[in-house]
């Protein structure tokens, strides 16, 4: 069951079904960069993670969603550092290489930004991209969100440092 749609794509919770997804993705070294990870997880792990992923964002401070594209997993959606009280929260996007190109990541924010000022009354969202991901920043800035800073070699990676764009976006609640 979706809990938001509209045209193509569909926002939903993680189901236990979703477990090769998340090896797939939790596992995959190249995206390890932005997810800070560094070592990969068990499926113990991923099952543990998915049970647990009922919490509340209030209780929990994140929530991850998967992404349905006319009725296919395509990708994931993240929510993370939710602060109820400044009314604000981090959100990360993957979408799956095959699904790419699609505007998928647009649609899916645009998704997540109606959630998130209705449901939560967000005031605003931030993302950190790395200056590579040309089409990340495509993406989000396609849905309002505004450079508001630049972080000098934020990450590193393969032995090289990283810059990164910093955005937001303001609900005007």
């Amino acid at each position: 069951m979706s809990l938001l749609k509209k045209d193509n794509i569909a926002l939903r919770a993680l189901e236990p079904l979703d477990i090769n997804l998340l090896l797939a993705v939790e596992n995959n070294t190249e995206l390890w960069f932005v997810s800070e990870s560094n070592l990969p997880l068990s499926k113990a792990i991923l099952e543990s993670y998915i049970e647990n992923a009922k919490q509340d964002i209030y209780e929990a401070k994140q929530f991850r969603f998967v992404i349905e594209y006319r009725g296919e997993t395509a990708g994931l959606i993240d929510v993370f550092d939710f602060d109820p009280i400044a009314l604000k929260v981090g959100v990360g996007i993957v979408v799956l290489p095959r699904f790419r190109g699609k505007g998928i990541s647009k649609e899916a924010l645009t998704l997540l930004q109606q959630l998130a000022t209705q449901t939560w009354q967000i005031h605003q969202m931030y993302a950190h991209i790395s200056v590579e991901n040309s089409i990340s920043l495509k993406a989000f800035t396609s849905c309002g969100f505004k450079e508001s800073g630049y972080l000098k070699d934020w990450k590193k990676w393969k032995g090289a440092y990283s810059d990164m764009h910093v955005l937001q976006w303001f609900s005007g609640l």
